[in-house]
């Protein structure tokens, strides 16, 4: 008996290269880029049914990450941005039936922006002070809980480590590192509220083969790309981000 995937081909010209982006920013590399994956699937399918589709593959790009980048994350960053990441996961979990999905990445786009411009208008200095660490607890709370509506962790959390100037591997790692334990907390939740069906399972599977690919595609640039330009392609992604996140919630229908 054949499993009951989708088989419009209208999803999967958006659902590959969303799989592939959400790779290389998996990989830690261009974390920006991987809150595109929902949107550009939400072209085809409902937000929390992307956000099903993928689950299982976000498991196989962050146990990729690990192993890529096994040994080189920040331990006392990470100490500080689990904890405070999953409160997040457990606010989305109590209110993801009242929210809508679209108006939270939306809101999620907004802060971007305001984030690139700020580093735009008044750009770090060599003696510059990393940001608070309230702000960055209410930030990567934050991440925990767009991460859970809508798989966009990403710009929030990078709002308060990217200024903290890591190395671009220990970054990476550190990224893996947090949004594998993020996504983890997020099975059961999902199987709550009834959004790992069999469809959604079986074309998670079918995406599959495309996510080493991404991820492999993202490590090798980290590993391999100078730390200013590094820093200036996440910058890229979120901006790409906050635009096609502001303009699918707030733009004309």
């Amino acid at each position: 008996m054949s499993l009951p995937l989708i088989t419009d081909w209208h999803f999967y010209a958006a659902a590959i290269p969303a799989v592939l982006l959400l790779g290389i920013s998996k990989s830690g590399f261009g974390a920006g880029f991987g809150s595109l994956a929902v949107p550009l699937m939400a072209l085809a399918v409902t937000v929390p049914q992307a956000a099903a589709i993928l689950m299982p593959i976000l498991f196989v790009m962050d146990v990729m990450g690990l192993a890529a980048y096994r040994g080189k994350w920040d331990a006392k960053l990470l100490r500080f941005l689990v904890p405070a990441g999953l409160v997040g996961t457990v606010i989305g979990t109590v209110s993801f039936r009242l929210l809508d999905a679209t108006l939270v990445a939306g809101i999620v786009g907004v802060f971007t922006l305001l984030f690139l411009a700020q580093r735009l208008a008044f750009p770090p200095r060599a003696d510059s002070k990393p940001p608070p660490r309230w702000l960055g607890a209410v930030l990567t709370a934050t991440s925990g809980f767009t991460s859970f509506v809508a798989h966009a962790g990403g710009p929030p959390v990078n709002a308060y480590v990217l200024p903290l100037r890591l190395a671009p591997v220990t970054f990476a790692a550190t990224m893996s590192v947090f949004f594998f334990v993020i996504n983890l907390s997020k099975w059961i939740p999902y199987g709550w509220l009834g959004l790992l069906d069999l469809r959604n399972m079986s074309t998670s599977l079918a995406l599959m083969p495309f996510a080493p690919v991404g991820v492999l595609v993202g490590v090798r640039l980290a590993h391999r790309i100078q730390p200013k330009r590094f820093y200036q392609l996440i910058y890229l992604g979120m901006l790409l981000t906050g635009l096609k996140l502001v303009w699918d919630a707030f733009g004309p229908a």
